[in-house]
């Protein structure tokens, strides 16, 4: 399979063509120091197998921005270290940090853009990504990624919307690209040769105005000659599209970009494996053998292989995927595909990114902080009672209200509704026998059904369904109970 066969980039040797990109946890403190949440999250990944696991954007300066890790001090290296040591302990995934610097965004909307940069600015940075660089050497990451992806301060000087007039402008794909080849050079001045650094960026900004595959071909090409040793492609999140909310800073994620960026349900599976493909196959027409990575709805562990398998990428990057299930790769290697937490795309993730609240998935125990462990697989998973679930179903006041028997060994209940005739979705995860839906329209026929889970995400058998028609005249939806299947 080759999903499970390992690649060696620039020495740095990844078990298997898995990676999880760079995702916000928000689970740092205000410090930037390494939480004790933010280091089991990430050791969470290695338990799980992941091959390359690469840790949320690391601030090199040292702007104000809350709940983020920082690298722009020596004070930050022991923790580092420490989450970098336990992850290396868990098993032989590797990890790189993502190394970010970003410009000011204030809650009345205004942010500050490159063009109001000056070249002492410019040189601060260019600066400031060596020593972050060295840095993450000294605290035993196996590599760096450098964040030219997105909103951020490297993708907004290569993006067409570079308002500079000056080398550093955007009247030419040259002059876009120059601090990035600056701070390329500045890494290897600090790093060395021989220590792996991958760069995220960006194979279509989907804004009006930016740039689109055909120039991130000739980014990717210069990126490879800059000496990249791998390339992780990502679309859009760009702050030019961004949808405002009176009193919050901008969210990269809220407008047109954003959903390409995160593409929910509505989407199809790995959309964005075409610009990464034709990306990787320019580049080696000019003679260079970067690996490139695509993100973009993979977690079908048949799409992903079907990927790999066709020579389109060289690996696949797999966020909202491995945050439902950090063991998707124990289980893909283990033959346990029924038991790999599939996400379903809700979008929570990026719903509570948005809000700035920590990143968790509605596919997890409800209140969890982390993916439950991993237990191996159970001969049974939770069962009804002899008599059925007894769910039952009642109206209150433009609302509806379910309740049902505990199943023995359930942690948790996923509630499922149809709307109509629509395809059956969870609307919610409870710990306890009850739930009331308000979020029901007036017209609408919605039938619910609910299936018992362990810790593992193991589901049981539907419980029978219960059906409500506002409809019809004197329904009674209690009356009515029907089969789940």
């Amino acid at each position: 399979m080759k999903l499970l066969e390992p690649i060696t980039i620039n020495g740095m040797k990844v078990p298997n063509r898995v990676m999880v990109p760079a995702m916000v946890t928000r689970l740092s403190g205000e410090d930037g120091f390494v939480s004790k949440e933010i280091s089991d999250r990430y050791v969470r990944y290695a338990q799980g197998e992941v091959g390359l696991i690469v840790v949320e954007a690391m601030a090199i300066h040292g702007s104000n921005a809350g709940p983020l890790l920082r690298i722009s001090d020596d004070k930050f290296i022991p923790g580092l270290k420490e989450m970098v040591r336990k992850i290396h302990d868990a098993s032989d995934s590797k990890v790189v940090p993502q190394i970010i610097h970003f410009l000011k965004i204030a809650r009345s909307g205004w942010r500050q853009t490159v063009d109001m940069l000056t070249l002492e600015d410019i040189e601060r940075i260019i600066q400031q990504f060596g020593e972050a660089a060295a840095r993450a050497r000294e605290a035993g990451f196996d590599g760096i990624e450098l964040h030219n992806a997105h909103a951020y301060t490297l993708a907004s000087f290569v993006s067409r919307v570079n308002g500079r007039t000056d080398e550093y402008g955007g009247t030419t794909l040259e002059n876009r690209l120059r601090l990035i080849g600056r701070v390329m050079d500045s890494v290897r001045r600090y790093v060395g040769r021989d220590f792996p650094v991958g760069i995220r960026y960006l194979s279509d900004e989907f804004i009006r105005g930016g740039y689109t595959v055909e120039d991130a071909k000739l980014i990717g090409l210069r990126m490879a000659q800059l000496g990249a040793d791998y390339l992780s492609l990502s679309v859009g999140g760009k702050f030019e599209d961004a949808v405002h909310t009176p009193g919050h800073v901008l969210h990269g994620y809220s407008g047109y970009s954003g959903e390409r960026c995160m593409p929910g349900a509505s989407f199809p599976d790995a959309l964005h494996v075409p610009y990464a493909a034709e990306i990787k196959a320019f580049i080696a027409a000019k003679g260079f053998d970067v690996p490139v990575i695509a993100a973009g709805k993979l977690s079908d562990p048949a799409t992903a292989e079907a990927v790999l398998a066709a020579g389109k990428v060289d690996m696949v990057a797999i966020a909202r995927g491995l945050l439902a299930d950090p063991d998707w790769v124990k289980k893909l290697r283990l033959g346990q595909l029924d038991r790999i937490v599939k996400c379903d795309y809700c979008n929570v993730c990026k719903q509570l990114d948005g809000a700035h609240m920590p990143v968790t998935c509605f596919l997890w125990p409800k209140g969890a902080m982390q993916a439950p462990a991993d237990h191996g697989p159970v001969v049974q998973p939770p069962a009804w009672p002899e008599s059925g679930a007894g769910l039952a179903i009642k109206t209150e006041g433009g609302s509806v209200a379910l309740k049902w028997k505990k199943a023995p060994g359930a942690v948790y209940y996923d509630v499922y509704r149809t709307d109509d005739d629509g395809e059956p979705h969870i609307v919610d995860g409870v710990k306890l026998p009850v739930f009331t839906d308000t979020a029901v329209l007036g017209g609408v026929r919605y039938r619910y059904y609910v299936r018992a889970c362990d810790a593992n995400g193991n589901a049981g058998v539907p419980s029978e369904s219960v059906s409500y028609d506002p409809l019809v005249p004197g329904h009674d939806p209690a009356a009515e109970a029907v089969s789940a299947a």
